[in-house]
């Protein structure tokens, strides 16, 4: 006869039965709760904003410009639709339209109403502006912190948003005027709104962030917007559907308002730079690792870790698939999709590829192979932030790494060694400490180092006893100009002086002519230089920017019969710094073996 057992009904206290999806209360229990097992709160709202708005806060008032492409391709663009003066691009040009003034426009919302209530003080516009962007990182940054608590727990949340407030990439990123950081916030509300299982929204947002944003990164969105149509299709693909023609539509007709013609600036930038636009060879390739350096330069061991989330799926299977998995995966694709490119810049950008002065050299003064070296060095300053749309997906992932250390000694089929587990435990917070330590020694390095540029332009204001109509003359530092936001009122014009660069220069937007509607015929997409783009007659000049290193060679500033020296403020000397030191404030040293500058700002002497 057949012995049967019987089981016996579960009890109100028994544990839940496993599932196949890892949540926050598979965890081991600790302190028991009401159901027989550890209550966990989640990590509440107050806690993600106010961090993340502290350090927005002060990247929007300490932030450096990174790259003039910022300022000449959105910064610009914005002063003139304020105050109807600003420089122009070529892209900006009827004739090629690749930038969209939809972008610009949500930007002016905020703008718009500072310029009103500031009137003559356009500085404190553009901060405006930049605490706006670092509301927005808030936002959307405080959603993805947020879902990955609640979903995972409070420490992998902890352990991003810790990476998110401090690492020198997300710090310099959230108040970038750029649209790639625009996309970075759209990665971060959708993949945000995916753990949430709001899959939906998660497909809208990304689709924003394709379109308002940047076109290019869609592939990095492809993950979330995949699994969301496999999960709930029909919901998902309407709402994806419905931002998408009402982005597109209200682009096109946005662009004719400011074009005069029809068109759509999101497709031509697409066009230009997959299709073709230009001799793409003449601005230099790079090799497959050039993006693995930059991402370490900008997260440290962080991002070594972050490439390592792979290798931690065996152990943390249960932990992360798919939910993880799906958020963090568009940093391989990304990261490899950027490798594979020969030329690492985006097509309409290179005007800014070709300067040498990041390194504080004259053209003329350089040998054709030195010439070569230094365009080589220059071109990290103006590409890096191809990257920005997967800086939050890095913290999280380096974060799920750090979060699983004791599970790669933890032994499943009977006991685990006590002793490494305990050991793992303690390597995470020191781990974490490190990287953040390290990137804060970064950040602090790069805005004490450069930021005098922006420092000696607000120094204008205080000489408006120049007179209206007066002109401030830039030389070969045209490239780190910070904006019209700067330039007072009282100055009548900006322009450049001939220091030997032989590429296109932003000039003027002219009203005379259509003002955006223009294609002016010095405007070109072959970065040949035009007769128009420099002043003649130095004579004209009321005040000049230099910086002056220690070259053999002269500078204008240097006559003192001529210039009287108003302003100055060190530089750091990148090209005579040694790599560690230039890169990481280290107390002491930091002052001692690197080489400064000096960025000066003068006036002309009136006899």
């Amino acid at each position: 006869m057949a012995l049967t057992t019987r089981q016996r009904r579960p009890l109100p206290s028994d544990p839940p039965p496993s599932s196949p999806i890892y949540t926050k209360y598979d965890k081991p229990s600790r302190r028991l709760g009401d159901g027989g097992r550890e209550e966990e709160k989640s990590l509440g709202w107050f806690v993600p904003v106010f961090a993340l708005g502290m350090l927005r806060y002060m990247s929007a008032t300490t932030n450096i410009i990174h790259d003039c492409d910022e300022v000449f391709n959105y910064w610009e663009p914005l002063h003139y639709l304020l105050y109807k003066s600003g420089f122009q691009t070529w892209e900006y040009s009827s004739e090629f339209a690749l930038r969209s003034y939809l972008y610009i426009l949500f930007h002016e919302l905020v703008g718009r109403p500072a310029s009103w209530l500031f009137a003559e003080d356009k500085v404190r516009v553009f901060y405006a502006v930049r605490l706006f962007l670092g509301l927005l990182s808030v936002t959307t940054d405080a959603v993805l912190v947020v879902a990955l608590s609640r979903k995972y727990g409070r420490r992998l949340a902890s352990y991003t948003l810790a990476m998110l407030c401090l690492t020198s990439g997300c710090f310099f990123a959230s108040t970038s005027f750029l649209p790639s950081s625009f996309s970075m916030y759209a990665i971060s509300l959708a993949s945000g709104f995916f753990l949430l299982e709001k899959y939906a929204m998660a497909v809208a947002v990304s689709a924003a962030g394709v379109i308002l944003g940047w076109p290019f990164s869609i592939l990095a969105f492809l993950p979330v917007v995949f699994y969301s149509l496999a999960r709930r299709f029909k919901q998902a693909f309407l709402a994806g559907a419905a931002t998408s023609v009402t982005l597109l539509a209200l682009s096109v007709f946005v662009d004719y308002q400011y074009y005069r013609r029809w068109t759509s600036s999101v497709l031509n930038l697409v066009v230009y730079n997959v299709v073709g636009g230009g001799e793409s060879h003449l601005y230099g390739i790079e090799g497959p690792l050039y993006y693995l350096r930059n991402a370490f330069n900008n997260f440290n061991f962080g991002f070594v870790l972050a490439l390592l989330f792979v290798g931690i799926l065996p152990i943390a299977r249960k932990k992360y698939a798919p939910g993880l998995v799906v958020v963090v995966s568009p940093v391989y694709i990304w990261l490899l999709f950027m490798s594979m490119q020969p030329h690492k810049e985006e097509r309409e950008l290179r005007h800014c590829s070709n300067l040498l002065g990041v390194l504080g050299v004259h053209i003329d003064s350089m040998k054709e192979d030195k010439r070569a070296e230094a365009l080589e060095k220059s071109r990290i300053f103006s590409t890096k932030w191809f990257l920005y749309p997967i800086y939050p997906l890095i913290c999280v992932a380096a974060s799920a790494v750090i979060e699983s250390f004791p599970d790669i000694f933890r032994d499943k089929m009977v006991n685990f060694n006590r002793f490494y587990l305990q050991t793992a435990k303690v390597l995470r917070p020191f781990v974490l400490g490190l990287i953040l330590c390290a990137s804060h020694s970064r950040t602090f390095s790069l805005v004490n180092g450069y930021a005098a540029p922006i420092e000696v332009y607000k120094i204008l204001q205080h000489h408006d006893d120049a007179g209206p109509g007066s002109v401030v003359c830039v030389g070969s530092e045209w490239h780190r100009y910070p904006s019209s936001f700067f330039i007072p009122n009282y100055i009548g014009e900006v322009r450049w002086l001939d220091d030997g660069f032989r590429g296109l220069l932003p000039l003027p937007f002219n009203s005379t002519v259509g003002g955006t509607s223009a294609a002016p015929s010095y405007f070109n997409n072959k970065n040949k230089a035009s007769d128009q783009q420099f002043l003649q007659d130095v004579e004209a000049c009321t005040f000049l920017v230099e910086l002056q290193l220690n070259r053999p060679y002269p500078s204008r500033g240097s006559d003192l019969s001529k210039w009287e020296p108003i302003a100055a403020l060190p530089y750091l000397d990148r090209e005579f710094s040694p790599p560690l030191y230039r890169s990481f404030f280290i107390p002491y040293l930091w002052q001692q073996r690197n080489v400064f500058g000096l960025y000066k700002l003068f006036r002309r002497i009136r006899n």
